[in-house]
């Protein structure tokens, strides 16, 4: 008896342990009503043979469909004015490789008082779990219309590393997460927590519910955030400021959704190309060091 008494204390104990091992944080995410638990993932977890499926980027937060346009207006501070502020954000359909790992390239423009202030190439995957991941940016800026400065950064090159943009299951309360990062002289240390949940706001193009608020910042900027504004299967519809120490004061609305024609997105994919281009010609250092981009397959995205 004694033996079977020690024999049931033993296997009860060892019960205990096992589900204890599996219901412990352990870095996870809990959830009640006996739901999975999520796994807690930060920049340090980018892992490229976990990106199998790169170039779908279907993350209902962060949708990347080639041949979509979103178009956003509204105005910054500049100089202590309010200046109109204009973005055209559009999803190409090239890849680009970096980091062993295949990219969407995005297409962004960036316009203020009417004149084009930054043309941008940025890369995007997703990887097996959801997760959207930023690589690298490619941006040029203009003044009066003179091309004046390239601060590139790539996953992989002077010690430039990628970051989150946005997870697969985004929670209020999460660890704030790295957005990638790169040192001087480009200095990218952008971080991000969900500010929100279940918010309902109107823009131009249209009014959202359960809209996800995420809060982007600089640690070394205290008292002046960015907030953007995500709806499901569309992305980001708003951009606000939140701290009394932002300069900026952006505020972004989202006014037109864009589906393009193929004659359309042909025509984005030749600019885009033409400033990886001037990119190889002027930024041979960074740009210089990466794989050209190629067209992805019609049947992709």
């Amino acid at each position: 008896m004694l033996r079977a008494g020690i024999a049931s204390i033993l296997a009860t104990s060892l019960l205990v342990l096992v589900a204890s091992a599996c219901g412990g944080d352990g870095g996870s995410n809990g959830a009640a009503g006996g739901e999975p638990r999520l796994q807690e993932i930060s920049a340090q977890d980018f892992d490229p043979a976990n990106f199998d499926r790169s170039t779908t980027i279907d993350n209902p937060w962060f949708p990347l469909t080639p041949g979509t346009q979103l178009v956003y207006e509204g105005s910054t501070r500049e100089e202590g004015k309010r200046v109109p502020h204009r973005v055209a954000w559009t999803v190409t359909d090239l890849a680009k490789e970096v980091g062993g790992v295949r990219n969407i390239v995005v297409w962004d423009r960036d316009w203020r008082a009417g004149e084009l202030q930054e043309a941008e190439l940025a890369l995007f995957a997703q990887d097996n779990d959801g997760n959207v991941w930023h690589l690298g940016q490619y941006p040029e800026e203009y003044e009066e219309g003179k091309f004046v400065a390239a601060p590139a950064w790539f996953h992989g090159l002077k010690g430039a590393r990628a970051g989150i943009t946005m997870k697969a299951h985004p929670r209020l309360g999460a660890p704030a997460y790295a957005q990638g990062f790169a040192p001087p002289p480009v200095n990218w240390v952008d971080r991000a927590e969900v500010h929100e949940v279940g918010q309902k706001i109107c823009v131009p193009h249209q009014c959202f519910e359960d809209v996800l608020v995420a809060r982007e910042f600089e640690p070394d900027k205290p008292d002046s955030s960015q907030l953007k504004y995500y709806a499901r299967g569309v992305g980001n519809v708003r951009v606000g400021w939140l701290g009394k120490r932002d300069q900026d004061r952006e505020v972004l609305v989202l006014v037109d959704l864009v589906r393009l024609s193929p004659r359309a997105l042909a025509s984005v994919r030749r600019e885009a190309l033409k400033l990886e281009k001037h990119a190889y010609e002027i930024s041979k250092d960074v740009y210089g060091r990466t794989h050209p981009s190629t067209r992805l397959p019609t049947n992709v995205g």
